[in-house]
């Protein structure tokens, strides 16, 4: 499971993005990026983070950690904004945490060079989970004491919003042309190489375990929390084997 903290002191919400994350103190002295379960598409978002992001990690990407954050919605009580003290009452217990990267500046592709192996891997990577929000418009990546940081992947895995149809809907091609590193030559066929041998069942199992139960009780459908992450980790491993050749807009 993911590492655990408390949530001890709400410092600002972060409103670049549109569920409104808030930055947030832990009892563990360490500072995050809070991602609530009362906000757009609830907790299944939450469930996406910590899949796509604890699967990049093992994959050798470079995302920041994830801990499980108990919140008490007494911390907003100071919070002036209205909407801020909704979100908070409507997320109590166990959000999501990133830990927080001080001093990290938003990509630009024309300010950081990207080599084409490391850009044919995100993408390879992007594919794999159909991450639709990592666009020149929104990258979604960090540079951090000079190296690219992956980011955001909330928008992924658009199957889950609809599990009769994810079978279909996991094995449709991925459109890269709006990439963010697409202009950087990614050399997919390499990534798919490296990449797609490791994407193996028992992988999958290890990172669909760090789920906490309270994200996935409940979901029609399915009887357990664990039946439900079969479900998550099906269609990543039948689309590592041949996601390379439906990749559009690379060349």
């Amino acid at each position: 499971m993911l590492k655990e903290a408390i949530a001890t002191r709400y410092i600002a919400p972060l409103r670049e993005g549109g569920s409104l994350p808030g930055l947030v103190e832990t009892d563990d002295f360490g500072t995050y990026v809070m991602k609530f379960t009362g906000a757009g598409q609830g907790r299944k978002t939450l469930v996406a983070e910590v899949v796509c992001g604890e699967l990049a990690r093992r994959l050798g990407f470079r995302v920041p950690r994830l801990a499980a954050l108990g919140l008490d919605p007494v911390l907003g009580l100071g919070e002036p904004d209205p909407q801020v003290q909704d979100l908070l009452r409507s997320s109590a217990g166990t959000n999501l945490g990133m830990e927080f990267l001080s001093g990290a500046l938003g990509f630009d592709p024309l300010a950081f060079p990207v080599s084409p192996a490391e850009a044919g891997r995100i993408v390879w990577f992007d594919a794999l989970i159909n991450n639709v929000d990592r666009s020149w418009r929104n990258p979604n990546l960090l540079m951090w004491h000079g190296e690219l940081w992956l980011i955001d992947h909330g928008a992924t895995m658009i199957w889950h919003h609809n599990w009769p149809g994810a079978a279909a809907s996991a094995a449709r091609p991925y459109d890269a042309r709006d990439h963010a590193l697409r202009t950087f030559g990614p050399d997919v066929a390499a990534a798919a190489a490296a990449l797609a041998p490791l994407v193996t069942a028992d992988l999958l199992a290890e990172v669909t375990a760090e789920i906490p139960d309270a994200w996935l009780t409940g979901e029609p459908g399915f009887g357990t929390p664990d039946d439900l992450r079969r479900a998550y980790a099906e269609p990543l491993l039948a689309r590592a084997a041949v996601i390379h050749d439906r990749i559009e807009g690379t060349a």
